[in-house]
């Protein structure tokens, strides 16, 4: 009985997890989307549409390999808003 309820439990928890939806940048303010980052340090955003990214706080947020790269993204009051960065693998030259 035990099994059966621990089972129905984390069945129903992974089905809610799924139909949740992320916060989207170009229906909320510049300055929320940016807390957002901040307050979370890496955070998963919708871009538009069917489009979401990850941002960072901060490089500490990224793989080892990896460099970050300034995030400009849609916000409802601003068409270009800095939120944070978004992390990039491969070579970073500094030209």
């Amino acid at each position: 009985m035990n099994r059966l309820v621990i089972a129905l439990v984390l069945t129903l928890a992974s089905s809610a997890a799924i139909g949740q939806s992320r916060p989207s940048t170009v229906n909320r303010p510049c300055a929320v989307n940016r807390q957002s980052v901040v307050a979370s340090g890496a955070v998963v955003l919708g871009t538009g549409g069917y489009t979401y990214d990850r941002f960072v706080r901060d490089r500490g947020f990224c793989q080892f390999d990896e460099y970050t790269e300034p995030a400009w993204v849609e916000s409802r009051d601003t068409p270009a808003c800095f939120i944070g960065y978004r992390c990039k693998s491969g070579p970073y030259w500094d030209d």
